[in-house]
Formats: C-alpha cells, sequence, structure tokens
C-alpha cells in the first residue's frame, strides 16, 4: 500500500472510530435527557468553569448559532446562568449553577463510565499512545 493509499485508508477508519465512540456518548448523553450540544456544554462549565460565550462555540466545535439556543435551553432549566463582564460590557460568560453542578455530579460519573467501555479495547498504554499520535495528527493538520 503507498502513502496515498495508507492516508485514505486512516482516513476511514478514524472516521469510523470516531463515529462509533460518538455515537455510544450520544446514546449516554440523551438517556439523561440532554442533546449532545447540551451536555457537551455542561460538561465544559461543569471542568473548565465560566465562559465568554463567544468562545464556547470554538471550545466544543459547533456553530455560535447553535450556542446561543442550547444555552438559552439550558438556561431556562436552570442549569446555567449568563453573567456579564465587570470589565468589559461587550463580554458575556455562561456559567453553571448550583443546579447544574448538582446534576452534573450526578450524571458525569455514569457518562465518564460509558466512554471507559467505549475504549476498553485499548489498554491504558495504547491509549497514551492513541493520544500522542492523534495529536501530533491534529497538529500538523492545521
Amino acid at each position: 500500500m503507498n502513502n496515498q493509499e495508507q492516508s485514505l485508508k486512516l482516513f476511514v477508519v478514524l472516521s469510523k472510530a470516531y463515529k462509533a465512540i460518538m455515537d455510544g456518548a450520544v446514546k449516554n448523553m440523551k438517556q439523561h435527557h440532554f442533546s449532545e450540544t447540551e451536555f457537551t456544554v455542561l460538561e465544559l462549565l461543569y471542568h473548565k468553569g465560566r465562559c465568554p460565550l463567544q468562545q464556547i462555540g470554538s471550545k466544543i466545535l459547533i456553530t455560535s448559532g447553535s450556542i446561543t439556543y442550547n444555552i438559552d435551553k439550558l438556561e431556562k432549566k436552570g442549569y446555567i446562568k449568563r453573567v456579564q463582564s465587570a470589565d468589559d460590557r461587550r463580554i458575556t460568560f455562561a456559567e453553571i449553577t448550583e443546579q447544574g453542578t448538582a446534576l452534573m455530579d450526578h450524571v458525569f460519573p455514569d457518562h465518564a463510565e460509558a466512554i471507559e467501555q467505549l475504549t476498553a479495547s485499548l489498554n491504558s498504554e495504547e491509549k497514551e499512545q492513541a493520544i500522542t499520535l492523534l495529536k501530533k495528527l491534529g497538529r500538523s493538520s492545521n
């Protein structure tokens, strides 16, 4: 197999692996009554803390229109709130609420276990190798 054929095969295999793992992850998110985007926004705020609305899309790879819609939905449910920047009125942060934190404290361990099961075919060393190789691939593609 020449280099171009290997590259094409890698692309197909990588795409299929991503789809299989994401399908399993999304299934788990839906069991907790969240869309993929809602869960991903909550997870970001749960782990990283408040985040400017303008940066959320780039951090979780979705469009700004989708962010506004999902932020509105999560805010209506009481899981997040908008907070104006004290330093710059043009910046609005999304911040997880106590209710949102309590919810994620409850559902995230199950989600983490689901991800563990989805990647269980690799041992710890293989996971580290995959992380290193995929980071290298991602950085070289920019």
